[in-house]
């Protein structure tokens, strides 16, 4: 583990739902499915991504944050990195540490770099978690409880690393099904009180559990394939979800929650949605 020891009031997290005030994106400009990675690739890599779309489409995700009053910094996009937009996988900020994770796939491996000299240019510390694997996307925070999803991305020895790192918090791992590709594909709290999961993809006593925190919504296997828990929370009970996933988005609604729609339908094909879309790196407690 290495450390920047620059210390700042610019990144600042304590769960998924509290106001977002800064986010990092990155544009999808040479987005493709050069190497089938997860199944929703595995689905569209005969139709393949129109970038022209794509970009289309996270440009009006984008506005649509600054609307919202949310600042939006731009990594540079690089033609090697062909999943770059997902750049919450590339890491997660807890406290006010930014944690730079460890790409557990070959098409991926060297994000790692463009985030870290772009935290370096702007004085942000951060934790490089390079011994063991680990991706943001696995990572899910609520407060002093943070889950942490055990598939082919992320392994128990991250988890256990990361608890030792984070003595005030309590990390509860999560196995899942390898073929839903991270945690938060599968499972995500926009709420104190609300979470959204697809039971299908977890152990009974996970799903029991999680049943004890929060008020589920469940999502269908329709609505998981669409990345229906993939949603991004901005606070307020204010919620990013895709115009397709209308039960969920009805559900949500029920239970006094904004939704925001952006049709971002051509960047999911990679496998990824909003949350996968965005790295929070400064949330009001």
């Amino acid at each position: 583990m290495t450390e920047s020891p620059i210390t700042n009031n610019k990144t600042f997290c304590m769960s998924e739902y509290d106001v977002l005030r800064r986010v990092i994106l990155c544009q999808p400009q040479y987005m493709t499915i050069r190497e089938v990675i997860n199944e929703t690739q595995e689905h569209f890599k005969n139709e393949g991504i129109h970038i022209e779309r794509a970009l289309e489409q996270h440009g009006e995700f984008v506005k649509t944050l600054k609307k919202h009053g949310i600042e939006v910094s731009l990594l540079p996009y690089h033609k090697k990195y062909p999943e770059q937009v997902f750049t919450r996988d590339i890491g997660f900020t807890l406290g006010q540490t930014i944690f730079v994770a460890k790409m557990a796939t070959d098409v991926r491996a060297g994000e790692e770099d463009i985030l870290k000299q772009w935290l370096e240019d702007e004085e942000i510390s951060y934790y490089n978690l390079y011994e063991e694997r680990i991706e943001g996307g696995d990572v899910v925070i609520d407060r002093e409880t943070i889950y942490v999803g055990l598939s082919n991305r992320t392994d128990q020895k991250a988890a256990e690393h990361l608890q030792s790192l984070l003595t005030q918090f309590k990390v509860i791992t999560i196995p899942f099904k390898d073929k839903y590709l991270h945690l938060d594909c599968i499972f995500n709290v926009v709420s104190p009180e609300v979470a959204l999961i697809y039971p299908n993809a977890l152990r009974k006593k996970d799903i029991d559990f999680f049943a004890s925190r929060y008020e589920l919504i469940e999502v269908s296997q329709e609505e998981q394939f669409q990345l229906g828990t993939n949603v991004l929370s901005i606070g307020n009970k204010r919620v990013f979800s895709l115009p397709v996933n209308g039960n969920v988005n009805k559900q949500l609604r029920n239970r006094g929650f904004e939704v925001i729609e952006v049709d971002i339908t051509e960047i999911i094909k990679s496998g990824g949605s909003f949350r996968c879309c965005t790295l929070p790196i400064l949330r009001e407690s």
